[in-house]
């Protein structure tokens, strides 16, 4: 029984792999695609919120995560 060793660039050429019973690289890549759906189920994809809002928001969120570093840092200085 001879394997196609190929790329799959076309159908024809994935029928032929399949039916010689290679198909362990689109059983991966099935169940690959469906972790990634399943990561990505619930994220946000769009928050209608304009470039420079959601640069605005991200700028405050930043600022409140550098606060907070600033203050463990200061209190482990003082701890020490």
């Amino acid at each position: 029984m001879a394997l196609v060793a190929s790329s799959f660039c076309d159908e024809a050429s994935r029928k032929v792999w399949f039916v010689n019973g290679g198909n362990q690289r689109e059983l991966s890549r099935q169940k690959n695609m469906k972790k990634t759906q399943e990561q990505n189920k619930g994220k946000r994809k769009e928050d209608a919120l304009s470039a420079s809002q959601r640069k605005q928001r991200d700028s405050e969120i930043m600022q409140q995560k550098q606060k907070a570093a600033d203050e463990k840092k200061t209190l482990q200085a003082g701890a020490k």
